[in-house]
């Protein structure tokens, strides 16, 4: 019998979904398209640039067939900038996400990543995307050549992880049984890892809520057994309005 799964996507499989992302490559050999699930590929001739999937670019990257070129907002100036954004706004937001483009038809969904490339040459320099903190470290670490700065990135994604993850928890501090944490810009590892304590959080002031409850009822029980006609004030630092 399978063991029950933990709610929410695993760090693995939420790394899985990123080799979706479309990334830029400059090839070093030609190659003809390929006719995948997803559609055709671009046929690479180089020197010129083409967009791929993440694993592919991996894959020819491995094959020395091909560089990887970072997003911009991988580059040491942009994240400093991000970095110094998200301390200026402190523990109440996140710094904004790549703005999505209008939709041709208000009928439709709006198109989200791995639909709209956040990760390729010309993505927004000063915004991170939903994958970010995942597509940083496997370019890092399959790619570091192609990076300018190498160490100077994992450092800044580093700081990057630490604060955002510090205002995850500072919001789920402040929490209340029936409030929440605004999460927007929050990208998917961040949910990932995050889930856990937040939800423990809400599930905590539940119980503690409910707890409340049930001896106020106990109370005014007992106090209409005893002939006692009416229900005793409420104090208001003592209770917890679900």
């Amino acid at each position: 019998m399978a063991l029950p799964l933990p709610p929410g996507l695993t760090p693995a499989e939420i790394a899985f979904m990123c080799e979706m992302e479309l990334v830029t490559v400059v090839p070093r050999q030609r190659l003809e398209s390929l006719d995948l699930l997803g559609g055709k590929t671009p046929a690479l001739n180089p020197p010129y640039r083409a967009d791929l999937p993440l694993w592919l670019a991996l894959l020819l990257k491995r094959q020395r067939r091909a560089n990887i070129s970072p997003p911009p907002w991988l580059a040491p100036n942009s994240l400093e900038a991000i970095l110094d954004l998200e301390k200026r706004l402190g523990n109440d937001a996140f710094s904004p996400p790549p703005p999505l483009p209008p939709s041709s038809d208000p009928l439709l969904p709006v198109p989200a990543p791995p639909f709209v490339p956040s990760a390729t040459y010309d993505a927004p320099p000063d915004a991170l995307p939903y994958h970010w903190l995942e597509l940083g470290e496997i370019l890092l670490d399959a790619a570091s050549d192609d990076f300018e700065a190498p160490d100077q990135v994992r450092r800044l994604l580093r700081d990057l992880r630490e604060i955002r993850l510090e205002k995850l928890r500072k919001g789920a501090d402040v929490l209340d049984a029936g409030g929440g944490v605004k999460m927007n810009g929050v990208g998917a590892m961040e949910v990932g890892e995050g889930r856990a304590f937040i939800t423990g959080v809400i599930d905590g002031l539940r119980k503690i809520g409910a707890s409340r409850e049930q001896a106020k009822r106990e109370r005014e029980a007992e106090e209409r057994e005893n002939g006692f006609v009416g229900t005793a004030p409420e104090d208001d630092d003592d209770e917890m309005d679900l």
